[in-house]
């Protein structure tokens, strides 16, 4: 019998017995594939938002007969409200619930790196968004230590003084409290 199958069995005689253990659980840190998929499924919908609001502003302008040059300036407004939103979603998700809905669908969370961990402040939000992208300007290096740090924090978590970690199990995902089923 291996380890792992000892361990268990011996686990599952605890529980029988009524001695369940009180132990507290280490966090779990998320590794660069989840972290990654998360920041993609983000990007998704991000960029998913930006092209429907797009089209329906192409849609109607084509309807108006515009003067020339007024193309450029709304290219150049469309391109500061996309960034205004790509920075207010992360913010506003990490200051809040401490997920993304890609973090959620990966089952990750962002947390402050001090005790006890919670969600972060706006400031902090955003200082961390900021880390973010500069580290993944020098083709995503920024994201290297998480292969090398014992808790997998990045150049952004370091500069935030943030922890990514597995979100709880048991917490429902939304509190549906005074909704009749």
């Amino acid at each position: 019998m291996s380890s792992a199958q000892t361990l268990h069995a011996q686990e599952i005689a605890a529980r029988r017995a009524g001695a369940a253990r009180a132990r507290p659980a280490a966090p779990l840190y998320p590794g660069l594939a989840t972290r990654a998929v998360a920041l993609a499924l983000d990007a998704v919908a991000i960029n998913a938002v930006a092209v429907a609001v797009g089209g329906v502003v192409a849609l109607c302008t084509s309807l108006l007969h515009l003067p020339d040059g007024v193309e450029r300036v709304a290219a150049i407004v469309g391109a500061g409200i996309w960034l205004a939103w790509s920075i207010g979603y992360f913010v506003a998700f990490w200051s809040t619930t401490g997920q993304t809905p890609g973090d959620r669908v990966m089952r990750i969370c962002v947390r402050d790196a001090h005790e006890p961990p919670r969600p972060l402040r706006p400031a902090r939000a955003l200082l961390r968004f900021g880390a973010l992208v500069l580290g993944a300007i020098p083709l995503f290096a920024g994201y290297l230590p998480v292969l090398l740090d014992a808790r997998r924090r990045a150049f952004h978590d370091r500069v935030a003084t943030t922890v990514v970690v597995h979100a709880e199990p048991d917490q429902p995902p939304h509190s549906h409290a005074g909704v009749a089923r």
